[in-house]
């Protein structure tokens, strides 16, 4: 009852109609970059050849259904040609009209100057910073391998998809790419196929006047299996695609393609790399690829009369997806209701009941409490598989007996990225992208410089990714300021979409732990301390539960009821804040204290709320381990109502206690500053 992918039966084209149906596609790229007087033809028109070839003998998919969990994914991550993936779902018969292709890159249109996750049926990852897709398109393989590792049987299988995609010499000159593909290959995964346009253009020249490596040795180094092409020769791109998916290895097609084909003046330079021809050139390619003189975003009957072959053979394929899965449930019912529900990015249902409670009086680090987390949810939402950036030891993120993912073992949880910070976020995306997995990645919060744009791109896309940031702060003490992140937290605060959570205890971070899990539209970054903190004890000491964290912010201690001045503070300075009001209250003076573990989530409750934590009336005192910027929000800006202690330079290389106390992060130098404000 198993189905293969390798018994895809391509679609029978007549050679006039496939060669109708790739002019189609570059006489589309070239017609709507005109429209818009902006875009990139050039690397359509090079390449649709090899495309038309990919979607039509190898590609498996549904354009009826898009998100049909077992076809395979294709990743533009030449993002910039994004009109050769808009042509190509038009002409497959996907819900992308041609009033889509001629609104593009228009203000509300599903079809942006790049591709983007969500703005339209087919479009499976969002591109264009290049090398993104590149990596993506690992982390999608890398789902892929584990979830059939999971779910696959030897009479039955389920889950058996390839990644293919288009790649461009700026993606393999990008250095993320390089991460993705040297953690390829050595894990050996063997469902990625990648397209590579060798048109040797770039947009300042030919590409020899900073690219002239010898690609292919480069990648067969690292473990891939290598070949290089006549792009342009549908029969050549055929027989290169067979023969990687023969191959266990992850695979690279270089096809050499004419960037621009078509144009008779500026075919094979670099001025047919982006912007629009102008309509006297657009009329030479018009005849040179035998369209009708003046016509515009025209699709011959023989190629309009493809959708309904596209349509059918899709349907078809994903029936007999069904008709496999069916059969699979009747044998392995527990089976298949999990893969039911990781399809369906659903958690077990028990998952909440699980999360630990810590006790009061221990001192933790929050980075040894998330350990002790992971592995609670571990047992309960098997699907949870990430790693970290060769600092698994320090981030304590490892899954006990979760066995490590490798081409021995395509069911361990653990992944060793090694080092490379990007490369882990990129793949982390593509994960994310593919679904069925919740993907996790750990190193230390000062890397996340490395991370940034695929964390940018995680949030632009909704992607439910989880970072696990350990060492947070100038706390990291004796490795100094290179290692000590200052500016990271006000940084990835101001990225839309992101959601950052600095907890202040071993149960607030379990509180975060729940928020990540619960927020499924975009990441969520956990801010963790290499330092122990004290376990607040908030029951012996009416303190509020740690559940109130899940608000973003909540009134911690309310200082006997009337409080005159609020200490305001997130992670390890809300412990410093509280031993402040103890000793305020000392001196007669009553001071709440506030912890606000997510300014994004706290931004969200209503204004009546966070009035209610946040007194407008009342004088505060913000103290973070961090740079200032941003803390106004919350405390003003008058210097008279508000005081922000905090850390507006690099740190020291010292013990971090002595640290501390340099920069006047103590108790001692809150209960100063709150009385001169009272003054």
């Amino acid at each position: 009852m198993s189905t293969s992918n390798a018994t895809v039966s391509p679609m029978a084209l007549e050679s006039k109609v496939e060669e109708a149906l790739v002019n189609t596609i570059r006489m589309l790229a070239a017609d709507a970059v005109q429209e818009a007087e902006s875009g990139h033809a050039g690397m359509p028109m090079g390449m649709a050849q090899a495309a038309v070839t990919l979607w039509t003998q190898y590609m498996r998919y549904n354009p009826s259904n898009a998100h049909w969990f077992d076809r395979d994914r294709f990743v533009l991550s030449a993002g910039h040609g994004s009109i050769l993936l808009y042509a190509l779902l038009h002409l497959t018969g996907y819900p992308m009209t041609m009033a889509d292709l001629k609104q593009f890159r228009q203000w509300g249109s599903k079809t942006p100057g790049h591709p983007e996750y969500n703005h339209a049926p087919g479009i499976e990852t969002t591109t264009g910073p290049l090398g993104q897709g590149f990596a993506n398109g690992i982390g999608m393989a890398l789902a892929e391998c584990w979830l059939a590792a999971h779910f696959n049987r030897p009479d039955h299988t389920v889950i058996d998809h390839y990644t293919y995609g288009i790649v461009s010499d700026g993606d393999l000159m990008e250095g993320i790419a390089s991460e993705a593909a040297s953690l390829a290959g050595h894990l050996q995964l063997g469902k990625v196929i990648y397209l590579y346009d060798n048109n040797h253009v770039t947009i300042d020249g030919y590409t020899d006047i900073a690219y002239t490596e010898d690609w292919a040795k480069r990648f067969d180094a690292y473990g891939w299996h290598v070949q290089s092409i006549d792009g342009m020769d549908g029969a050549a791109v055929a027989a290169a695609l067979a023969a990687a998916k023969a191959d266990p290895r992850p695979s690279i097609i270089g096809c050499k393609t004419v960037i621009g084909y078509g144009s008779p003046k500026l075919e094979g330079t670099p001025k047919a790399h982006s912007d629009a021809f102008g309509e006297e050139e657009l009329a030479k390619t018009r005849a040179f690829l035998g369209f009708p003189a003046g016509s515009r975003f025209y699709v011959p009957d023989a190629v309009q009369a493809l959708r309904h072959q596209f349509l059918a053979r899709g349907a078809a394929l994903e029936e007999a997806s069904r008709t496999t899965l069916a059969a699979y449930a009747a044998s392995y019912p527990d089976e298949a209701a999990e893969l039911k529900r990781f399809m369906a990015g659903e958690l077990s249902g028990n998952w909440q009941e699980v999360l630990p409670q810590f006790q009061p009086g221990e001192a933790m680090a929050t980075r040894n409490a998330g350990g002790t987390i992971i592995n609670a949810l571990a047992g309960v939402l098997p699907n949870l598989i990430g790693g970290s950036a060769d600092l698994a030891a320090s981030n304590k993120n490892t899954i006990k007996d979760g066995g490590s993912f490798a081409p021995d073992n395509y069911a361990g949880r653990n992944i060793n990225f090694g080092v490379r910070e990007h490369g882990m976020a990129g793949i982390l995306n593509g994960m994310a992208y593919h679904g069925g997995v919740i993907p996790f990645g750990a190193t230390f919060f000062v890397f996340s410089d490395y991370m940034r744009g695929s964390m940018r791109l995680a949030a632009l896309s909704g992607l439910p990714v989880i970072y696990i940031l350990t060492h947070d702060s100038v706390g990291v003490g004796e490795d100094g300021p290179t290692h000590q992140p200052v500016e990271h937290l006000a940084s990835l605060r101001a990225m839309p979409n992101m959601t950052v959570i600095r907890p202040a205890d071993a149960n607030e971070t379990t509180q975060a732990w729940r928020m990540a899990l619960q927020n499924r539209t975009g990441p969520t970054v956990l801010v963790l301390t290499r330092q122990n903190l004290p376990t607040l004890d908030r029951a012996g000491e009416g303190l509020a539960a740690a559940e109130e964290a899940c608000k973003g912010g909540y009134t911690l201690y309310d200082g006997g009821g009337k409080p005159q001045i609020v200490l305001v503070a997130t992670g390890s300075e809300v412990s410093t804040a509280y031993d402040a009001a103890k000793a305020l209250a000392d001196d007669g003076i009553a001071a709440s204290v506030v912890s606000i573990p997510s300014w994004e989530i706290f931004a969200q409750q209503s204004v009546a709320y966070r009035n209610s934590v946040l007194p407008p009336a009342l004088p505060k005192v913000a103290i973070e381990a961090a740079v200032s910027l941003g803390w106004e929000r919350w405390v003003g800006n008058d210097p008279a109502k508000s005081t922000i202690i905090s850390v507006d330079r690099f740190g020291a290389s010292a013990p971090y206690k002595r640290i501390f106390e340099e920069l006047g992060l103590t108790a001692e130098n809150v209960v100063a500053k709150a009385k001169a404000l009272l003054q």
